[in-house]
């Protein structure tokens, strides 16, 4: 193909993050992202190569509203006409039904639609990306990533919940796993950094942001991560509260009187770091007041940390040999503090750090933030808008994804 321009897309609850990306280099020719959707402040904010940094209010707009405004945008861009030869979409949940991207067709739409309970914040706005932009590019191949997709290879140890079988196999209820195209992406690139192939590479990857999970790949192959049915399952998150004990949830309900929307809303947006500290759900946020010696922001980052660390020792009974721990996301890519916390605990797996390759995030070292002689902890970037450019670029290409 003379072109590999496509148009990524990724619709938040509220939220419309977008890309026209270059899939062999990563190059980002032009970006925008949409934030505050439904509600007064929301605004876009656009960067392009050709025309430079705009932002635009979007008072009260939608996701297909604000897909107009920047669609218009994209299309006053000269150099771009005709070059894009897909639109890539980002799902969230595709239950059992999706192991690799596909094309949209209403078959496909459908099922999307069918896993919506597994995903209510997100397989919805998932949606009406897709629609607007089958809209305004009528002519162009939708394809569908899901984050679930690359953890479709975890064995059934690892993805079956110890209830009555019959509810996986009548409902499918079972862990499914998140941020796989994050995860996938740092399983190529940490082998390629390592200069082994992928189908040998024994990795533990660990996503760190607002929202967190930590995946145990084997030989190329993810058998275990910290997500489950939904995301809120594993790992301490920026407003998620990770693993609790199911009978928490039963006494909110039974005895305390709340909803099951107010424990919806609970567990999802006022747990994790903001509901621990009381304060933000941003690390950053969270570190500088320790500093300042603010307690409940300092036990914030412990809990997090620590269980953070648990389930990186959990996970190496899947992984073993380990040839790599990654560290990635924003707060695994730019957090000395929660490394070396999380390393400190895993000290007697052996793990060590070297505190100066951790405070450049190993920039000067290929992302390795550890001695020679100890088990290898790099720190790498995450390119999810790539992933997703290249599977759609794969996938119109007829190649095995």
């Amino acid at each position: 193909m003379n072109s590999s321009l496509v148009l990524v897309v990724n619709c938040g609850s509220s939220s419309l993050k977008l890309a026209v990306v270059e899939s062999k280099s990563g190059e980002r020719v032009i970006e925008a992202l949409a934030e505050r959707l439904f509600t007064p402040k929301a605004s876009m904010e656009i960067r392009s190569q050709e025309m430079g940094e705009t932002r635009i209010g979007l008072s009260d707009a939608d996701h297909g509203q604000a897909f107009e405004v920047f669609a218009t945008h994209l299309a006053a861009e000269q150099e771009l006409n005709g070059r894009i030869i897909a639109v890539s979409h980002r799902v969230v949940h595709g239950g059992e039904y999706f192991h690799c991207p596909v094309l949209v067709d209403e078959e496909v739409l459908q099922k999307i639609e069918a896993c919506s309970g597994l995903a209510p914040l997100h397989n919805p706005a998932n949606l009406q990306g897709i629609h607007a932009a089958t809209k305004h590019f009528p002519g162009l191949p939708q394809v569908v990533v899901f984050d679930t997709a690359f953890h479709q290879t975890l064995p059934e140890t690892a993805y079956l919940y110890a209830i009555p079988y019959g509810l996986y196999e009548q409902q499918q209820l079972r862990r499914y796993g998140f941020h796989g195209t994050s995860h996938h992406y740092l399983m190529l690139e940490a082998a390629r950094r390592l200069g082994q192939a992928v189908e040998k590479t024994n990795l533990l990857t660990v996503h760190l942001g607002n929202g967190c999970s930590a995946c145990a790949i084997r030989r190329g192959r993810s058998v275990d991560t910290t997500m489950g049915l939904t995301p809120l399952e594993g790992l301490v998150m920026g407003t998620r509260s990770g693993d609790l004990d199911p009978g928490l949830i039963l006494h909110l309900l039974e005895h305390m009187g709340y909803s099951p929307e107010e424990t919806d809303e609970l567990l999802n947006h006022q747990s994790g770091l903001l509901g621990l500290s009381g304060l933000s759900n941003d690390m950053r946020t969270l570190e500088e007041s320790a500093r300042t010696g603010n307690r409940q922001a300092e036990l914030a980052i412990e809990v997090f940390c620590f269980r953070l660390a648990k389930s990186v020792a959990a996970l190496t009974v899947s992984c073993a040999p380990l040839d790599a721990l990654v560290f990635s996301g924003g707060i695994g890519e730019n957090s000395v503090l929660v490394r070396k916390r999380t390393l400190a605990w895993l000290e007697p797996l052996g793990f060590v750090l070297d505190k100066q390759k951790n405070e450049v995030h190993g920039e000067d070292s290929d992302g390795r933030i550890s001695p020679k002689n100890a088990p290898d902890v790099r720190v790498i970037p995450t390119d999810e808008e790539v992933m997703l450019a290249r599977g759609a670029v794969s996938l119109i290409a007829g190649e095995s994804p």
